[in-house]
């Protein structure tokens, strides 16, 4: 029987494959040249069982990428001529090396399967080889053989034909290249897909890495294919070179060799083992003997994230407390400067006190960004999604998930949003969607002004610690959460991890300061826009309606009655200078009227829009210690978290309390009544899990493909959230 179709021998040179080919063939083959090119063209009939296959040899390359004619002509043969299967010859005793072509051949996303050839030399060497878990990890069939004596030709053949017969194309791999890279990668897949680019011969995602490579063929089919989709992509690509030439003193294509050399690493540490040698060890390996050990590693691990919080509490505080004393004076100042009005309220409580109060935590962010960085920058994070990978499974996760957790905030700082899309490397549904309904849990960039402002408030002493404590809680119920997501509504079995580990750099001071600049300026340019924007909204949802001219007469003859009782206190007060000592009597008259407009302005918060939606919530959210100027911000905070400190700002603006108790925003919360470090718990816990921002909730329902997980992280994440806080402070009350 013909089966009529065609197998390819792809590999790199001195492998084994003309070796393989000869076996496979024997006298039934030719040789000639590919048309139009000097490059050798072989192709033969392989029988077995009354089956045949039209076998073709391809020319040795050690990549896809088109710097070599070989390279060309093996890879037009793959995307051109379409054979059912291509065999990847892989040199078991340089394992690593070899796999790089395969993972090539995975991304380009064509059927393959491996040969493990050479398995006698890569055993006299030492080398153990689980060609199970490899299948396993890659997706393809992976049969040990030695074409030099035949050993495993048999099942290769078999292995072979059963595999071209189904049909069936491998599964979508995809290798993450680091944060900017990937970023890029992401911008140029929608534009590819969107104008439908080449996406007939290559994949979206891999013609957008031959623009990163600078491929000269693809370059030049696509300008002939669209000259306008092909000058944005190469637009993007020439400034993801710059930005990578800038902060890390490389290029692209030596970034995307590193991540495949990481990621095929960190695979063979579950696939090959070694006899002890005493070759010398490569640094990357020496440092990973102690920073990845299941004992050692783990403990360095928290240590280094406690450190991080210790260096960024440490050193903020100083640069924090001068950004306080400057919107302290700008808002001193709009105070003096401006007449009393709705225009004076918009600047200093809108403006100052609200968007200000978001943006005086920026050197805080600063440092943390700075911190990251140099855990990014070198490696490190790598490390620990590696080490946290046998923890994830036991709460049905992958290990993939733990770089959506980091990204989405898992040491503080990220940002849900790319966390939520990097999910996408995973390949099973289920792990993509508990991954992506539970990143949002992390400790994110929104949420830090909130932990900021509350541990400035009530555990000054303890800030590092408190933070610490804070990320280990968002790591806990993240997993236990995917945990019972995976018991229930989204169970399944889990699928095997392979975590690229790069080789460890030293960081560039200019990279550092680049990467921690461009995510400090995310910040301020969403403080000073949507943050402003919602700020002022919220201002006018808490200043509008006002009172009706009853109450205001009625605070007025208040006023004129304390005047009144005391006429010589109300002569001195009118009379005294701004700093001038006040006498008793004066100064128990100017405490009587700050009460009466203490009183106006808190019954005028009352009255407004914000102030009746809090009010109408307070009944239920005592139950957490909320009362109703804190259901205002986090109300709020459901289309962004950063607005619940500023909303927090301007009720406590608005509600005025006495001038000379006037402070920052952290010590009026401290001395405010019905503040204490148990609220303070109850609301860190709240903000920290419930609801996700707006442009997260879209971003879950495009990414899970239904608006129903958006809804679903909604109502969950909320009902936990409560839950948890009502617990805090209900068995809190108890202690206190």
């Amino acid at each position: 029987m013909d089966t009529g179709l065609t197998v390819a021998l792809a590999g790199n040179p001195n492998t084994g494959k003309t070796t393989l080919f000869n076996s496979l063939t024997g006298a039934r083959q030719h040789v000639g040249n590919y048309p139009g090119v000097t490059v050798e063209e072989k192709h033969g009939m392989c029988e077995h069982n009354g089956e045949r296959l039209r076998v073709v040899d391809l020319p040795g390359t050690y990549s896809l990428t088109a710097y070599s004619l070989e390279e060309v002509v093996a890879r037009d043969f793959l995307v051109q001529d379409r054979p059912a299967l291509t065999i990847d010859i892989v040199d078991a005793s340089n394992l690593e090396r070899n796999l790089y072509l395969a993972l090539q051949l995975l991304e380009l996303g064509i059927p393959i399967m491996i040969a493990l050839n050479m398995m006698d030399v890569a055993e006299s060497r030492g080398l153990r080889i689980d060609a199970d878990r490899l299948a396993e990890l890659l997706g393809v069939p992976v049969v040990p053989i030695v074409a030099r004596s035949g050993k495993g030709r048999t099942q290769l053949i078999e292995t072979a034909i059963e595999a071209a017969r189904a049909g069936i194309r491998p599964r979508t791999f995809e290798i993450s290249y680091g944060e900017d890279l990937d970023s890029a990668l992401a911008a140029m897949e929608e534009i590819i897909i969107h104008g439908a680019f080449l996406t007939e011969t290559y994949p979206a995602r891999w013609t957008a890495l031959k623009y990163l490579e600078k491929d000269a063929q693809i370059l030049e089919k696509g300008r002939i294919a669209a000259a306008d989709i092909s000058g944005q992509l190469e637009a993007i690509a020439l400034r993801t070179a710059a930005h990578i030439s800038a902060t890390l003193n490389t290029y692209p294509e030596a970034l995307i060799a590193d991540h495949r050399y990481g990621y095929i690493h960190a695979m063979m540490k579950g696939v090959v083992q070694r006899q002890a040698t005493k070759d010398r060890m490569y640094l990357s390996d020496t440092l990973d003997a102690v920073l990845t050990n299941r004992l050692v590693g783990p403990l360095i691990m928290l240590l280094i994230l406690l450190g991080l919080y210790k260096f960024t509490f440490t050193y903020s505080e100083v640069p924090v407390g001068w950004c306080e004393s400057m919107f302290g004076y700008l808002g001193d100042l709009a105070d003096r400067a401006l007449p009393d009005g709705l225009l004076k309220s918009l600047i200093i409580s809108g403006i100052i006190d609200g968007a200000g109060g978001v943006l005086g935590f920026v050197p805080l962010i600063m440092f943390m960004f700075f911190g990251i960085a140099i855990l990014e920058d070198t490696g490190y994070l790598a490390r620990v999604a590696f080490m946290l990978d046998r923890v994830f499974r036991m709460f049905g996760l992958h290990g993939s998930s733990v770089m959506a957790y980091i990204i989405s905030g898992g040491i503080a700082g990220g940002c849900a949003v790319p966390g939520v899309m990097a999910a996408r490397t995973l390949r099973s549904p289920r792990e993509r969607l508990a991954t992506l309904l539970t990143a949002p849990f992390m400790n994110c960039g929104a949420k830090l002004p909130v932990m900021a402002l509350m541990i400035a408030a009530f555990f000054a002493s303890h800030e590092a610690l408190v933070m610490f404590l804070l990320t280990l809680l968002a790591w806990a119920v993240a997993l236990l959460s995917a945990r019972l997501l995976r018991s229930t509504v989204i169970a399944g079995a889990s699928t095997p991890f392979v975590m690229e580990l790069p080789p460890y750099r030293l960081p560039t001071v200019k990279g550092l300061l680049i990467h921690t600049w461009e995510r400090t300026w995310q910040y301020i340019r969403k403080a000073g826009t949507v943050i402003l924007a919602i700020s002022i909204v919220v201002w006018a949802m808490m200043t509008f309606p006002q009172l009706p001219a009853q109450s205001l007469h009625t605070y007025e003859k208040l006023r004129t009655e304390e005047l009144i009782s005391a006429p010589a206190a109300a002569q001195e007060l009118d009379s005294a200078e701004e700093d001038a000592e006040l006498s008793e009597s004066a100064l128990q008259l100017r405490q009587a009227l700050d009460a009466v407009d203490r009183k106006e302005s808190e019954a005028a918060l009352r009255n407004s829009i914000a102030g009746r939606i809090g009010t109408s919530l307070e009944g239920i959210s005592r139950l957490a210690g909320f009362d109703w100027r804190t259901n205002i911000a986090l109300v709020g905070g459901f289309a962004a978290k950063e607005v619940i400190v500023s909303t927090l700002g301007t009720a406590y603006s608005l509600g005025e309390i006495a001038p000379e108790e006037t402070g920052s925003l952290p010590e009026t919360l401290a001395s405010s009544p019905g503040w204490n470090p148990l609220v303070a718990v109850s609301l860190l816990v709240f903000v920290m899990f419930y609801a996700p921002c707006f442009v997260t909730v879209v971003c879950i329902a495009r990414e899970a493909g239904s608006w129903k997980w958006g809804a679903f992280s909604i109502v969950f994440n909320t009902g936990l959230a409560f839950a948890m806080s009502v617990a805090i402070y209900q068995v809190g009350k108890l202690f206190i």
